[in-house]
């Protein structure tokens, strides 16, 4: 009994020793593991850590927010005196320094944005500046589309020529909305569609520019919604962000090309005018609806 009693108790000693054992090895190995993680976590940040104007590669956006966040970069100032003396940027002037759009036939996410007051125009963000924007355009509130983003900065297509012309704008200085429409037109189809949403809303034929007056094609946008009276072809006319490619002038203006209807209906689905977009009164019913600073995309 005795001997049976003793061996009880070494056992449960033993057991008791054993189980202390196990206890220290695992809380070891749980301190080790807790450690590589650290280790691994911070030089896997310093490996992949994206600088300023590079996107993260992480594919949590918890992660995206805190881990590679990074500060924007800020606009270089620009005095009243300076600003006033940069070239304006409307649809009336040419300016050789800004940067041409180089992907003409890409959509956008329809984002679009308005500045409130006179802003000046960057070649990059934090760059240098090479026109100032008014926050007017031919009586219409200055609407531009958004191409591209970068913190604190949006990159728009300006109304100016070059056809194309680009630039860079403080964020902090504008208002942002969103268009869900576009307007698809085809030159060699010679038909114009406006789309919602993704989806088609209407499509019309529409008359071209001549061989000699071509329509210019690549992306642009709505620019300004204008009615004047003293003409007799169009109610309204919508003109565009871009201009001829043959012509400098027409009656006097900068050749801008435009969306507007024309007296004679047998012009539509023909290449007759001299840039313009000419389409039928119930098309312009439908497009004179859509927000300033839409994308236009003009194919070939």
């Amino acid at each position: 009994m005795s001997d049976g009693d003793g061996g009880d108790v070494r056992t449960h000693v033993r057991r008791r020793e054993y189980a202390a054992v196990v206890a220290s090895l695992l809380f070891l190995a749980v301190m080790l593991t807790l450690a590589w993680r650290t280790i691994d976590h911070d030089s896997d940040q310093q490996e992949h850590a994206p600088g300023p104007g590079e996107a993260s590669t992480s594919s949590s956006p918890s992660a995206s927010a805190s881990t590679w966040r990074y500060d924007p970069v800020a606009a270089p100032p620009v005095t009243a005196g300076q600003l006033a003396a940069l070239p304006e940027a409307t649809t009336d002037t040419s300016i050789p320094a800004a940067p041409v759009d180089t992907d003409r036939a890409a959509g956008t996410d329809g984002a679009v944005v308005h500045n409130y007051t006179t802003v000046a125009v960057y070649d990059a963000p934090g760059g240098t500046a090479f026109a100032r924007l008014p926050p007017t355009q031919a009586g219409s509130a200055t609407w531009l589309p958004v191409i591209a983003r970068q913190p604190g900065w949006v990159r728009v297509l300006l109304p100016n020529r070059p056809n194309g012309a680009s630039g860079w704008l403080d964020a902090t200085r504008l208002d942002l909305a969103r268009t869900p429409y576009e307007i698809r037109a085809s030159v060699t189809a010679r038909r114009i569609t406006l789309w919602h949403n993704g989806q088609p809303a209407g499509q019309w034929p529409v008359a071209v520019g001549a061989t000699s007056t071509p329509t210019p094609t690549g992306r642009t946008f709505v620019l300004a919604s204008i009615t004047d009276p003293t003409q007799p072809y169009s109610p309204v006319i919508l003109p565009l962000g871009t201009h001829s490619t043959t012509l400098a002038t027409y009656h006097g203006g900068p050749a801008t090309t435009a969306l507007h209807t024309w007296p004679d209906d047998s012009v539509y689905g023909h290449a007759v005018s001299n840039g313009c977009l000419r389409i039928p009164p119930d098309a312009l019913t439908a497009l004179r609806r859509v927000p300033l600073g839409t994308l236009v995309r003009i194919d070939p």
